[in-house]
């Protein structure tokens, strides 16, 4: 079973090819997401890798956590799934 990873700060020179060819050293990278800014377009400064085995998130995990890449420690962990938020602001009021 696939696992996806966070992979926080990150330096915002960082492209998805280069996460993608770090990453491939721990095992099969299935995909890797960037979120980009919506105001900016630009790179958030984290992402999202997703290996293909948990042993192979788990190697990610130990050989890139703390890592230094241009200057900057990542973080790498099991990304949790987002908790679901409030509706779109439309609330009932009372009046």
């Amino acid at each position: 079973m696939a696992t996806r990873l966070y992979v926080g700060n990150l330096p915002y020179s960082v492209s998805e090819s280069e996460l993608r060819r770090l990453f491939s050293q721990a095992g099969t990278v299935e995909s890797v997401t960037m979120p980009l800014d919506r105001q900016t377009g630009r790179p958030r400064g984290f992402a999202f890798v997703q290996m293909t085995t948990d042993a192979e998130a788990n190697t990610a995990i130990q050989m890139f956590n703390g890592y230094v890449l241009d200057g900057r420690p990542l973080r790498v962990n099991v990304a949790q799934e987002r908790e679901m938020r409030g509706g779109g602001g439309y609330g009932s009021r009372a009046g």
